[in-house]
């Protein structure tokens, strides 16, 4: 059996920056622990690293020291919730050489976390933005991927740049969509059915809808308090729309178990059931 765990991995990325990925996939990853998973969250942006500043952590050692220095996995990990198996790895900022990974660097770091990650029922990868080969890369080797984007015209033509280059070159066809800061449920599905509609028509790919997460103050206020928002504010509209969303992929994962345990962590062409 590959994947005793039945660990899933997921990447969650974007098409540009400044739509709040990174802070989305840290209070996704909170949403699906709290559920019950035990989750490792990545920081893959691995030129602007940014997950330890939104918890408000100072990492002795990173990604880097893993790569480059020969440190363990286990050095690095920082647990976020101890009693519940929430860990981050964190990674290195402004290390030029760590943003464009050869294949063997990608090999090199996986094998060096293949068991730690099989402990864990999530993987999460917060990749960072844009279509640079590693992002690329590590988007095509996941189980399932997330594309966040924004009602803004920009986000939705890089989102559709990023979704067409991943299918062309990796011959990825499988992606879910979560509007983030949409000022209503009306506005996230417009939002998505631009997207959707754009690259059914050029690309022949459906989308998945994922949900949205509704503009909301208590976000900026969680940023500026070093805090994820779904514990500053667990009541507010932004959490209750990423639990929403947390219950979703939880439910991709039961329903994919037998798929999960035949195949590993990390691989090339990811194919699960909607």
């Amino acid at each position: 059996m590959i994947n005793a765990n039945k660990t899933m991995s997921l990447a969650i990325m974007s098409g540009k920056g400044g739509v709040g990925k990174t802070n989305l996939s840290l209070n996704l990853s909170y949403a699906l622990n709290t559920g019950g998973n035990s989750l490792l969250l990545m920081d893959c942006d691995l030129g602007l690293a940014n997950l330890d500043v939104l918890l408000g952590i100072s990492p002795e050692s990173n990604m880097q020291d893993l790569l480059i220095s020969g440190a363990r996995p286990s050095d690095i990990v920082i647990p976020i919730e101890k009693g519940r198996r929430f860990d981050i790895l964190p990674a290195a900022s402004g290390v030029p050489e760590l943003v464009e990974m050869d294949e063997d660097m990608q090999e090199m770091l996986f094998s060096k976390i293949t068991d730690l990650v099989g402990s864990y029922q999530f993987l999460v990868l917060d990749l960072g933005a844009g279509i640079n080969g590693t992002v690329l890369s590590f988007a095509a080797m996941v189980h399932s991927r997330i594309v966040v984007i924004t009602p803004e015209p920009t986000s939705l033509t890089d989102s559709y740049a990023l979704i067409k280059v991943l299918n062309s070159q990796h011959g990825v066809s499988d992606f879910h969509i979560v509007v983030n800061q949409a000022s209503s449920a009306k506005e996230a599905n417009e939002t998505f059915n631009r997207l959707n509609m754009a690259c059914e028509k050029f690309l022949n790919i459906q989308l998945k809808n994922m949900g949205f997460v509704r503009y909301d103050p208590n976000v900026t206020e969680a940023v500026r308090r070093q805090i994820p928002f779904i514990k500053f504010a667990p009541k507010s509209d932004a959490s209750r729309d990423i639990l929403n969303i947390a219950v979703k992929i939880q439910k991709i994962r039961m329903d994919n178990m037998a798929k999960l345990a035949e195949q590993p962590i990390i691989k090339k062409f990811p194919i699960l059931a909607d």
